[in-house]
């Protein structure tokens, strides 16, 4: 017995260092209150509630209201407001933590372990380990199971239900590379096997890693903009963000060299997007006329009175109308719309003059990923149906559209999509990401060598090749 309470004692030590580090200051009143506030403000504004189960949204906030009041501290709190805002399934709807809290949450330190997971095809790897353990823990090496548990299985019950995102490629490349996160203390036991087959068990507790050298040595270019020559006159640019005006000065810089390529490969693997007008001051150069049509945008139309019509209206109203109301059946529906919260605002659409006196036309091929996001979608949709110009690679991240930000209790922020972006064809990629003309998938020596292995670049510069032949 004397055993038995020894070690609850240790266990409850602990769990309390765990979180002795983590500020307990919002009263029970102001978590109800920035939980209903993200509630209701997502009710009013996000685009995308149609596509909610209101059921399974309603039952999962009162199950949040009772919650939220047995939580010991702040972080605990923002977890719970975290997994309602992933019931919403939107990459640009997110629940963030205060600073101080995010700045305590380690995800790949663990003292003596510094450790880097990603996922490669639905399988979680090791992709980089300090150097000291690449030994006990070799690069490539699969996570099978997390505290005793598949690892499919512990990211389902502990680490989706707190992703917001819109595609299932990003909801497992963030449930990988978070797979370990938590706050200093917290403990794992994970089961991993080695390339060469061997299965280790290692136990690993989060805590500050002093050693930096990692096994990855040197890693690939990750500047904003990147430019080379590649075998038959083929030019390299590498667009990795559109988040600076200078992306734009740097590409226009290189167009006197451009110019003088057979081919042309447009990297924007990695790019999580920017300023739209940035990708378009880009991609104008790729159109063989001035005009550019980009997305279509739309926004929830919500008038008070029109929903409350059509609160008292039914389905059978929508076909027949509603004569003892002088409802006609075209109002019926309006009203009807209006009260489900489907009825859209289709913003202007009309296309971009952009005028430039270089125009590229060369066979081009644009390089995207499931971490291509947002503006570097919108270059994407920019050169969408040219002849010219062909999408490899991976689907795109699927998430893009205007977020309205709102304060919660804690100097923390939450923000809610408020645009649905659509092709111009009216086609949905939100939720599904931009398709490439020739998908590509990395293999998991792109992901452990990127230095030496890029089966898309290379699948690339192959296309491009025969393309000259």
């Amino acid at each position: 017995m004397r055993i038995v309470l020894f070690i609850l004692l240790i266990i409850a030590v602990s769990g309390s260092n765990v979180y002795s580090q983590t500020r307990s200051t919002l009263s029970i009143d102001e978590k109800i209150y920035g939980l209903s506030k993200f509630w209701s403000e997502a009710n009013y504004n996000f685009v995308y509630m149609y596509k909610i189960n209101p059921s399974v949204w309603n039952s999962a906030y009162k199950e949040a209201i009772a919650n939220v009041q047995k939580v010991q501290n702040d972080y605990e709190y923002f977890r719970e407001l975290q997994k309602l805002c992933a019931i919403l399934k939107d990459g640009h709807t997110q629940v963030y933590f205060p600073d101080d809290i995010q700045n305590e949450i380690l995800t790949t330190n663990f003292g003596e372990y510094r450790i880097f997971l990603a996922n490669v095809n639905g399988k979680v790897y090791v992709v980089d380990v300090n150097k000291s353990k690449q030994k006990d823990i070799p690069i490539g090496s699969e996570v099978i199971k997390v505290n005793g548990l598949l690892t499919e299985e512990y990211q389902r019950q502990f680490v989706k239900p707190f992703i917001a995102t819109s595609t299932e490629a990003d909801l497992n490349n963030k449930a990988a590379y978070n797979l370990l996160s938590g706050l200093a203390g917290e403990q794992y036991s994970i089961h991993v096997k080695t390339p060469e087959g061997e299965m280790k068990n290692i136990k690993l507790t989060h805590a500050k890693t002093d050693e930096i050298e990692m096994v990855s040595g040197s890693m690939p270019n990750s500047e904003m903009f990147e430019f080379k020559w590649l075998e038959n006159d083929i030019a390299y640019t590498a667009i990795r963000s559109f988040e600076d005006g200078e992306v734009v000065q740097k590409f226009e810089s290189i167009l006197a060299e451009l110019q003088k390529a057979k081919s042309i490969i447009i990297d924007i693997r990695n790019n999580g997007g920017g300023s739209g007008k940035n990708a378009m001051n880009i991609a104008k150069y790729f159109i063989e006329n001035d005009i550019i049509y980009g997305a279509k945008n739309y926004s929830r139309n919500i008038i008070p009175t029109e929903r409350a019509i059509g609160s008292f209206l039914t389905p059978q109203d929508t076909i027949n109308g509603k004569a003892q109301w002088g409802i006609s059946k075209k109002e019926a529906i309006n009203y009807y719309k209006a009260f489900m919260g489907v009825k859209f605002h289709a913003f202007d659409y009309r296309p971009t003059v952009a005028h430039t006196d270089i125009k590229l036309l060369v066979p081009v091929v644009i390089l995207s990923n499931s971490y291509t996001a947002s503006a570097a979608e919108d270059f994407l949709i920019y050169l969408y149906d040219k002849e010219n110009i062909k999408r490899m690679g991976d689907y795109t991240n699927g998430s893009t559209g205007q977020p309205i930000q709102i304060d919660l209790p804690g100097n923390t922020t939450a923000w809610i999509c408020t645009k649905k972006v659509t092709l111009p064809n009216d086609e949905e990629f939100v939720g599904v990401g931009i398709k490439p003309n020739v998908v590509v998938r990395q293999n998991l020596n792109d992901v452990l060598y990127p230095l030496k292995s890029d089966s898309q670049l290379e699948s690339a510069i192959q296309y491009l090749n025969q393309d000259e032949k």
